[in-house]
């Protein structure tokens, strides 16, 4: 599903126009992105949450050459799936 998709969705879910959804849906993903640059963990209850994580510096390969080189420690964004996520997904695909 991409988001054209979800907004389809989200639209004859909410009973709302597509225009207004769209503009929900992209609210909404831009305050999670915004927060979980700025540092802090967004929690959505049964969903999951959405936090900042440090990556460690380490040593990789070029993949063209092989030579060794160094990666430095980054901030990345990580997403922890809730437990109805969890088991909703377990439930239906039959595991």
């Amino acid at each position: 599903m991409n988001k054209g998709e979800l907004v389809d969705e989200i639209a004859k879910k909410a009973e709302v126009t597509k225009k207004q959804a769209d503009a929900v849906l992209s609210a909404a993903l831009e305050a999670i992105m915004d927060a979980v640059a700025s540092g802090d963990k967004v929690t959505l209850v049964g969903f999951g949450s959405f936090e900042p994580r440090e990556r460690q510096a380490r040593e990789g390969r070029n993949p063209k050459t092989g030579d060794k080189m160094k990666i430095p420690e980054t901030t990345v964004p990580a997403f922890s799936a809730g437990k109805s996520f969890k088991e909703l997904v377990a439930e239906r695909n039959g595991k």
